[in-house]
């Protein structure tokens, strides 16, 4: 007998027991003193109830998952969901995602988005979490604001992917995977000085100078360990500093915009003042970090921009399973003191063209 049939029979037979007991407190009986021999029929009674009982629902499915259930279920003090079915941050069900994610940091940005779509079937808002799935030339869609910071993608990928591959009822892995397709639309400021402003890079590696994915065990798996430590050495690296992790882009979204983008390398900094290099009171502790970040090669690479969440993106995304990139609008150029303040008309075009090759 195999321990999952050893299960059954013991979960069968505590049920049994428990009918037993609970017909016979509605039924009140009394002067229920049965003998040894008695208890023995009884319990072989109740063994042969419980096979009959486990082997009905074998087939059934009720018992298949027993080992799933109660060993893999997921606690939800970790995986909270609300009242309403829907992941704690997010406020989406399962049933509210599409397979195709926009990101944009914005929460106001997400009605931009949506103005694109046909038709919208939810939206949904928590905090700077605000979304909505629609349909755009018979794609289905669901764009999403994250806030600022990779802190904050931390949240959001984790609860996309269990909105995707987790079932909420048994709080178990799903049997099959999805993959999602998420691309992540936002602004940045380039650092060498033939990036134009108006222009869009996608970033086909991310460098995460934040540490999160530092947390996550195999990370080296979906990193570039080479890249990391040429980075490092080049730049004089702070042992104080996270170890930085850089992260591939989906290699099919990029084959999608290659033809009206820039290629990038993108830092994903932890803050948009020190860590981007700014100063207004305090000073630098890696005081040429600017000049570094712009003299570093690796093979045909060099560091292009700016922004703060697409490291997670796709570090997080290529750990969990899914296709990811970021693509931006150049709103500044670091190097060249310049910046565009009337940029919305390029993030509109941007955004329009993503709709069409996600």
């Amino acid at each position: 007998m195999t321990t999952i049939m050893i299960i059954r029979v013991i979960m069968s037979v505590y049920f049994t027991l428990s009918f037993t007991e609970k017909a016979i407190l509605e039924n009140n009986i009394e002067n229920c003193s049965p003998d040894a021999a008695s208890k023995k029929r009884v319990c072989i009674l109740c063994i042969i109830y419980g096979l009959i009982f486990a082997q009905k629902y074998k087939t059934n499915g009720y018992f298949c998952n027993l080992k799933a259930d109660y060993m893999n279920a997921i606690a939800s003090s970790e995986l909270i969901i609300n009242s309403d079915g829907s992941v704690f941050h997010l406020h989406m069900t399962p049933s509210q995602l599409a397979d195709r994610v926009v990101l944009v940091g914005d929460p106001g940005r997400v009605a931009l988005v949506s103005s694109f779509f046909e038709s919208i079937e939810c939206q949904n808002a928590s905090r700077e979490f605000v979304s909505a799935t629609g349909s755009f030339k018979g794609k289905r869609i669901t764009v999403l604001s994250t806030g600022i910071g990779t802190d904050n993608i931390d949240i959001v990928l984790n609860e996309l992917d269990a909105l995707a591959n987790i079932d909420f009822e048994t709080r178990t892995p799903r049997s099959e995977h999805k993959r999602l397709r998420i691309l992540r639309i936002g602004t940045s400021g380039a650092i060498q000085p033939d990036i134009p402003l108006g222009s869009f890079v996608l970033s086909h590696i991310s460098v995460g100078c934040d540490g999160l994915l530092n947390w996550y065990a195999g990370r080296e798996k979906v990193t570039i360990k080479e890249m990391e430590v040429s980075f490092m050495k080049h730049t004089g690296w702070l042992p104080q500093l996270p170890w930085p992790y850089f992260a591939s882009a989906s290699p099919g979204l990029i084959d999608n915009f290659k033809d009206f983008t820039i290629p990038g390398v993108t830092i994903s900094a932890s803050g948009f003042y020190a860590p981007q290099g700014r100063v207004l009171r305090l000073p630098l502790s890696m005081p040429d970090m600017m000049e570094k970040f712009e003299s570093f090669k690796y093979g045909d690479y060099r560091i292009t921009n700016f922004e703060m969440e697409g490291s997670a993106i796709a570090g997080l995304s290529a750990h969990l399973g899914h296709d990811a990139a970021t693509v931006c609008c150049i709103i500044a150029n670091r190097h060249l003191h310049e910046s565009q303040p009337d940029y919305k008309p390029f993030v509109k075009r941007l955004i329009e063209l993503s709709l069409e090759r996600i």
